[in-house]
């Protein structure tokens, strides 16, 4: 078995699996999984495919990385972190409470301006949480039409908020 033939195939695949299962790119935990490899390479049987071998290797190491005590404790400390940096001031400034007043006043404007069909849809399900199926009970016609409209909506609001977005 050739090891760097494994590496160079397979790397990208072992880097996957490790971000889908931890959240984050570790390549302390991917030397790892090579060093694993290369250690139980004699416990391959040919009999099943190496990607499927490779993969569970790679699932149960990032399953030990889960439950080691160093992953719980940088979880402990990047919670920390985020608390304290997302404490925030609540008071509102008055600059922002113009700013506020003012982008919702815009919002209200432009959905007035919408064609009727498309402002009845779009205050509908975006505004009073109608679902599609609801609001095609309500307007007496198919989903797809509502859907349809609601596209059509966004895409006008789009144009004329822009610069809000």
């Amino acid at each position: 078995m050739n090891f760097n033939e494994i590496i160079k195939n397979h790397r990208q695949n072992i880097k996957k699996i490790i971000y889908l299962m931890t959240k984050q790119e570790n390549e302390d935990l991917e030397q790892e999984v090579y060093i694993k490899l290369w250690k139980n390479s004699e416990k391959y049987k040919e009999q099943g495919k190496l990607k499927s071998w490779i993969s569970t290797v790679v699932k149960n190491t990032s399953k030990d990385y889960l439950k080691s005590s160093h992953y719980k404790h940088m979880q402990n400390s990047d919670s920390d972190e985020y608390t304290l940096n997302s404490i925030k001031d609540k008071k509102q400034t008055p600059e922002d409470s113009i700013i506020t007043t003012e982008r919702q006043k815009r919002i209200i404007a432009a959905i007035e301006n919408l064609k009727p069909k498309l402002r009845e849809t779009i205050m509908l399900c975006e505004i009073q949480g109608y679902t599609y199926e609801e609001a095609s009970k309500q307007l007496k016609c198919p989903i797809g039409t509502i859907k349809s409209r609601i596209y059509n909506a966004k895409q006008e609001l789009a144009k004329v908020l822009d610069d809000l977005l």
